[in-house]
């Protein structure tokens, strides 16, 4: 071979190896597809949980109310002690509205004396606060508790019974029916996951202070004479778990409604109808792990926050500041927040008058085609209706420009 044959052959090589063996450190990194690669792993692990050995399942974001999984999750199954969830929460509302306060005395009835299953010996006569029978049933499901205190807000059992199905009805919660304050019934008393998760988030978010007691180990009962364990396992060995309630009869099998809490993100994980106790905290804390590991909430605005002005006919000032009323905050899959856009929707025209807080337009956030976030934007102040007066002066200033320099 030639000389320069053998050097044009060397030139080609060179440039087929530069073309073809690139170190894999050289290779640029294309942000698409390290998001596309996370989603997949996203639905990957998603796609695990459809194993579940659960009848029904769901887990959701408490503050929005976004369901982050669910299967199966309007299916009618009975709920056994989950439904003293409904029972805590109109015992809070009573003591929010005053007609409870946590030092109001209970006793105990004969009715609620016979109760059976979990309990706390309660005998005919015998007396308690409030707050230690609410400890009584949100660690240690007392059902003699239950019925005491729901006895105790609307006189009978039959007819706290229909306050819970109104509440249930005014939570919208369409698969539910309640025969009892325990969920001892099984036939004709049931709800789903998605129902549980509803009230359970109504309990947690309108009344926090339920979760000074879920959040227990352990506690007594009657003057330290009764040693309370919360049957909810994973308080003890799941990290966050700040809630909630478990049940089990033989119809409804294990179920648990547990609420977690980890770097401002609050979790109901629902599960109904699992075959034993060690697979409901397993498969709980399965629907937990999968919502931690794949969300984070995300501020957007702050509470009082100013989005726009917007013009007021008629009115005793000329514009209002729009705000949000509260926090902005998202449920966002990991890694989406540099992909968040928002769209103010703005009331086109506003006459006085005008009252602070009222409604004058939203926000909505979206990544893509997704909504993530659909916020109210308020009024920051009022604004009274200008007497004919004070608009006709408005006219002339206008007209005229009077004042202006």
């Amino acid at each position: 071979m030639s000389k320069k044959r053998f050097f044009s052959f060397f030139i080609a090589l060179m440039i087929f190896t530069n073309l073809f063996i690139v170190p894999a450190a050289a290779a640029p990194v294309d942000p698409d597809s390290v998001y596309e690669a996370a989603t997949v792993a996203k639905i990957l692990n998603k796609t695990n949980l459809m194993d579940l050995k659960a009848k029904s399942a769901i887990i959701l974001d408490a503050a929005s109310g976004n369901v982050m999984f669910e299967k199966d999750s309007h299916e009618k199954l009975a709920i056994a002690s989950v439904t003293k969830i409904m029972t805590m929460l109109l015992v809070m509302e009573a003591i929010d509205n005053g007609t409870l306060t946590l030092d109001t005395k209970v006793v105990a009835s004969e009715h609620a004396y016979r109760m059976g299953g979990s309990q706390v010996y309660l005998k005919p006569g015998e007396e308690f606060t409030v707050w230690e029978m609410l400890k009584a049933v949100a660690i240690h499901s007392a059902n003699d508790a239950a019925v005491a205190l729901g006895e105790k807000i609307a006189g009978s059992e039959e007819t706290f019974v229909s306050l819970m199905n109104d509440k249930a009805r005014e939570l919208g919660m369409k698969d539910t029916k309640f025969l009892d304050a325990t969920g001892l019934t099984d036939d004709g008393h049931y709800s789903s996951t998605y129902d549980v998760a509803v009230m359970s988030r109504e309990l947690i978010m309108k009344h926090p202070k339920i979760l000074e007691l879920t959040s227990k180990w352990q506690d007594t009962f009657r003057n330290g004479t009764f040693s309370l364990d919360n049957t909810n396992k994973l308080v003890r060995f799941y990290q966050g778990t700040n809630g909630l309630k478990t049940g089990f009869t033989n119809k409804a099998g294990f179920c648990l409604s547990a609420s977690a809490k980890r770097n401002n993100l609050q979790l109901i994980a629902v599960v109904l109808g699992e075959p034993d106790s060690n697979t409901r905290f397993a498969e709980a804390k399965k629907l937990l792990d999968f919502g931690f590991s794949n969300f984070e909430v995300i501020k957007m605005a702050d509470k009082g926050e100013v989005v726009g002005n917007i013009p007021v006919k008629k009115g005793t000032a000329v514009e209002v500041k729009g705000i949000f009323p509260d926090e902005v905050k998202l449920l966002l899959n990991k890694g989406e927040k540099s992909k968040v856009s928002r769209e103010v929707k703005m009331v086109d025209n506003l006459t006085a008058p005008i009252k602070a807080g009222q409604k004058v337009g939203e926000a909505v956030y979206t990544v893509g085609d997704r909504e993530v976030g659909r916020y109210d934007i308020v009024a920051e102040s009022k604004v009274e209706r200008a007497s004919f007066i004070r608009l006709f002066f408005k006219m002339v200033v206008s007209w005229f420009s009077i004042g202006r320099s």
